[in-house]
């Protein structure tokens, strides 16, 4: 009867449940150094390890625990000392902010008094020297305020302004296409200008034919002064007329196709009544008024 041949495999060892994270483990279990644990062995031998045994050595341990507890108790004397000292140079920087503060305000106050006198010396000088013509002058100069029926123009950024198209607007120093600029409101008032307007404002600054629209950065300034949005421009005029012919220029067709390319939001409407503030002052440096020379003789 032949023997059955005796098996060749042998059943696993069971595997230890941390099997895959032996390295953790190791740390865990061997978390001192070898090289530690022998030095500190060897020194317990040598009678080395634990507190100084001898009066020297005592003497030094109790030396630097004294420098150690002194260093730490004038830190923290001359960090109290010193918070008195930080607080009240702190109040002093706060308190000349608010007085240089309040002085930049009165400042501002003064020249808005110096400037509303001025012009109300200039709208006096253009009414008694003026003749007959001198409100006339006044109101187109906007040396005063008017009244009267016109058109409203608003002019706002796109409601998503990181979206925008190509083209020429991508040219300018504004990143974002769908911002309103300082040339499209240049082109919105020359625009009106064109149609027959007579006295045109922005945002309540009026306009005279000394302003300037530029820009700073993302900002539009009128007569440098900063205007956010939305863009409300007045102008005074026939409202219908006006309206229909700024529709029909190139700059009222320049504004729709900011509406349809960029998303700009715009509105145009009549108004019965617009009223319009006159404008702070206009300072002329080096024009004067032209006299004819006498010549002596009289006219035929």
């Amino acid at each position: 009867m032949s023997q059955q041949p005796p098996g060749r495999s042998t059943a696993p060892s069971p595997k230890r449940p941390d099997a895959s994270m032996l390295l953790l483990t190791n740390v865990m279990e061997h978390s001192l150094d070898d090289g530690y644990a022998e030095a500190s062995a060897r020194r317990a031998a040598e009678g080395q390890a634990g507190m100084p045994r001898t009066l020297k050595a005592k003497l030094g341990f109790a030396a630097c625990l004294v420098l150690a507890a002194l260093v730490v108790t004038l830190g923290a004397a001359q960090a109290r000392v010193a918070a008195p000292v930080l607080a009240k140079e702190r109040q002093e920087l706060i308190d000349r902010i608010d007085a240089e503060t309040a002085a930049a305000d009165t400042l501002a106050s003064q020249v808005e008094e110096v400037r509303d006198d001025v012009s109300e010396r200039q709208r006096k000088a253009l009414q008694e020297h003026g003749g007959d013509q001198g409100e006339l002058v006044a109101l187109l100069s906007g040396a005063t305020p008017v009244r009267g029926p016109g058109v409203k123009v608003v002019v706002d950024d796109a409601e998503d302004t990181a979206q925008g198209g190509g083209g020429a607007r991508e040219t300018s120093s504004f990143s974002d296409t769908g911002r309103v600029r300082d040339r499209d409101m240049q082109r919105v008032v020359n625009g009106l200008w064109q149609s027959g307007a007579e006295a045109i404002a922005i945002n309540g600054q009026r306009l005279t034919a000394l302003s300037a629209i530029r820009a700073a950065g993302d900002a539009i300034l009128v007569d440098n002064r900063p205007l956010v949005p939305p863009y409300t421009v007045l102008a005074v005029g026939d409202g219908k007329k006006l309206g229909a012919a700024f529709r029909d220029s190139a700059d009222g067709q320049y504004l729709q196709s900011l509406k349809d390319t960029f998303d700009i939001r715009t509105s145009i409407s009549v108004q019965e009544k617009v009223d319009l503030p006159a404008a702070p002052s206009l300072i002329v440096r080096t024009a004067e008024p032209y006299k004819a020379a006498d010549t002596g003789k009289g006219t035929s």
